[in-house]
């Protein structure tokens, strides 16, 4: 399947929030949605699951308009949109066959998801008798229960702790192997460079920078170099104010033109006993504080 957002608009009154936004999905891959808040990104969410038409512009599937009574779209969204009074085995039945499931198929692929998410002993519990972490894990039942086509995935590691977060990933992973279009939403950049092999990012309803995260940040690379070594405090004494401990203890060493790379590199292995040395190209935390830090 391929996924296209073409040329979206949309305002609510005299405030433009999308001006523009065209992104392209496929199977088995997933896409990060990036923006700071009130950039677009939950706009173009809810047009996506047609919560709301745009102005103008197109979704298609396929190369044709998405039939969304044909397509099943799930959504794990960053604040929790289930019962919290309710018992937790009632509400994702309801939820299902919501989405147009049969009683019996929603009873098993619920049983199913509860058990892989290590949550069985809590269906006939409230939902807040739970914590915030378990809270989320139900949350994503609702997500994936009627086995969708389009997963999209808004803050999805809120309040899970590392086992937690390595479950996710794990039902994440197997999402795309079985071919899903996932949409990616988050602030917590390592999880999108995880998963994420394309990216889009949003200022101000325009998609400012998007494509490959790998070509990106290659293409990004400039005048720096990324050197470890035990030799550190002689690197670093030797450049000066030229260099720098990165947070994983690797020294960071600007050059003076982008040219002197492969010069440079040589001066580092025939000075110091060097382990690694490297182009330094940027994080995607780097790219999206360059990308947003002016809000448009």
């Amino acid at each position: 399947m391929k996924l296209e957002l073409k040329d979206l608009y949309k305002s609510f009154g005299e405030h433009q929030v999308l001006n523009g936004i065209s992104l392209t999905a496929e199977s088995g891959a997933a896409v990060g949605l990036l923006g700071r808040n009130g950039a677009g990104k939950t706009t173009t969410i809810r047009i996506l699951m047609n919560v709301f038409p745009a102005d103008s512009g197109e979704i298609l599937l396929d190369g044709r308009p998405i039939d969304h009574k044909a397509v099943k779209i799930g959504y794990l969204p960053e604040e929790r949109g289930l019962y919290p009074k309710k018992v937790i085995a009632d509400q994702l039945l309801y939820f299902a066959e919501l989405k147009g499931m049969r009683r019996a198929d929603a009873r098993a692929s619920i049983d199913y998801w509860l058990e892989r998410l290590g949550m069985s002993k809590y269906r006939n519990k409230r939902l807040d008798a739970l914590s915030k972490g378990n809270q989320q894990k139900i949350q994503l039942v609702t997500a994936l229960a009627h086995d969708p086509d389009i997963l999209i995935l808004d803050e999805p590691f809120s309040g899970l702790d590392p086992v937690n977060a390595e479950l996710l990933k794990d039902v994440v992973r197997d999402q795309m192997k079985k071919g899903k279009i996932i949409l990616f939403s988050s602030h917590q950049m390592n999880y999108i460079e995880e998963f994420c092999s394309e990216i889009a990012i949003l200022n101000g309803g325009h998609i400012v920078l998007s494509g490959n995260l790998r070509e990106i940040r290659r293409r990004m690379a400039g005048n720096e170099l990324l050197v470890r070594s035990a030799m550190q405090k002689e690197i670093l004494e030797f450049y000066g104010d030229r260099a720098s401990l990165t947070e994983d203890a690797a020294i960071r060493i600007t050059l003076n033109d982008a040219g002197d790379r492969r010069r440079e590199m040589q001066l580092l292995t025939a000075k110091w006993d060097i382990n690694e040395v490297r182009i330094f190209e940027p994080s995607l935390n780097d790219i999206f504080v360059q990308n947003t830090r002016d809000q448009i």
